[in-house]
C-alpha cells in the first residue's frame, strides 16, 4: 500500500499513542496529555500514513532560525526498512535548510547510529563536539 505524508500537529490521539507504544517509548505514553501538547507545540510535525494507519512521525522543536532539534522520529516496526524514516527526515530538513545547527539526541544502537550517519549527521562522541543532557 502507498505511503502518504502530511504536515500536521492535530493528530488522532489513539493513533499517536499506538505509534509511540509500538516504538516502546513508555516515557512518552505515561502522560498522553503531555505528549499531545508537545506535538501540538512543535515547530513542525510530519506524519506518514498507510491508508488510515499512522506508520511514522517526525517532529521538530527549536527557534526554526538558528537551531533545530529533531525531537522524535518513529516508524512502526512492521514498516521499517522501507525508506519511511528517510523520507520523513528529508522532508523535515527540507523545511529548515536555512538553519545551521540541527541537533538530535537518541539511543545508541547500531541501527540508530547507522541511520543518522547515512543521513549526514555526525556523532558527538567521534569528533570535536561534546553533548550534554540532563533528564528529570
Amino acid at each position: 500500500m502507498e505511503i502518504t505524508f502530511t504536515e500536521n500537529s492535530e493528530l488522532p490521539r489513539d493513533a499517536v499513542l499506538a505509534l509511540y507504544e509500538d516504538a516502546g517509548w513508555a516515557a512518552y505514553t505515561r502522560d498522553p496529555d503531555q505528549l499531545m501538547r508537545a506535538i501540538e507545540g512543535s515547530l513542525l510535525t510530519i506524519t506518514a500514513w498507510q491508508g488510515d494507519s499512522l506508520v511514522g512521525l517526525v517532529r521538530a522543536v527549536g527557534d526554526g532560525q538558528t537551531i533545530l532539534y529533531i525531537q522524535d522520529i518513529l516508524v512502526r516496526k512492521t514498516c521499517k526498512r522501507q525508506g519511511i524514516g528517510r523520507q520523513l527526515l528529508e522532508r523535515l530538513l527540507d523545511n529548515f535548510g536555512h538553519v545551521r545547527q540541527k541537533v538530535l539526541l537518541t539511543d545508541d544502537t547500531a541501527e540508530t547510529r547507522g541511520f543518522y550517519q547515512a543521513m549526514g549527521f555526525s556523532s558527538c562522541d567521534r569528533g570535536e563536539l561534546v553533548a550534554f543532557v540532563k533528564f528529570n
